[in-house]
């Protein structure tokens, strides 16, 4: 199975979906996700890291506190990012997103992302030995 991100749709919100090989890529492949709710991941350069650290008592949880904090350090920095890097061990997330201040005229923001919700929250392995991460995001 190939790491690839889509999205889903689901009333006035929006669905993302990460699936991969591996659950740290399945969330990173959701990063992505959550990215081209924005803009386009493509035309978004990665030249600046930013650290990024987050524990739950579950992998669903773990996914929704993943994106919640991508999105906050998106707000607060007023950055995009296009590149995840991350490793999940006994309930806790470290990684790494890269990514670029927000340029208006070359990103185009699509709309804000206001929050992850437990709405169709899933961090699944499948009979393949991939995994799925997924939920609705708040636009």
């Amino acid at each position: 199975m190939p790491a690839r991100w889509s999205h889903f749709e689901h009333g006035a919100d929006i669905g993302i979906r990460g699936e991969a090989p591996t659950k740290d890529q399945a969330f990173e492949q959701a990063g992505l996700a959550l990215t081209a709710v924005l803009t386009d991941p493509t035309g978004v350069r990665d030249d600046q890291p930013v650290q990024i650290s987050c524990t739950a008592p579950d992998d669903e949880l773990l996914l929704l506190d993943w994106l919640n904090a991508l999105m906050y350090e998106m707000a607060t920095r007023k950055m995009v990012f296009s590149r995840y890097k991350i490793h999940i061990a006994d309930g806790a997330l470290h990684g790494t997103a890269w990514g670029e201040p927000v340029d208006i005229l070359r990103h185009e923001p699509a709309v804000e992302v206001k929050g992850a919700t437990c709405t169709s929250l899933r961090v699944v392995s499948d009979q393949n030995g991939g995994w799925l991460a997924e939920c609705v995001v708040d636009v």
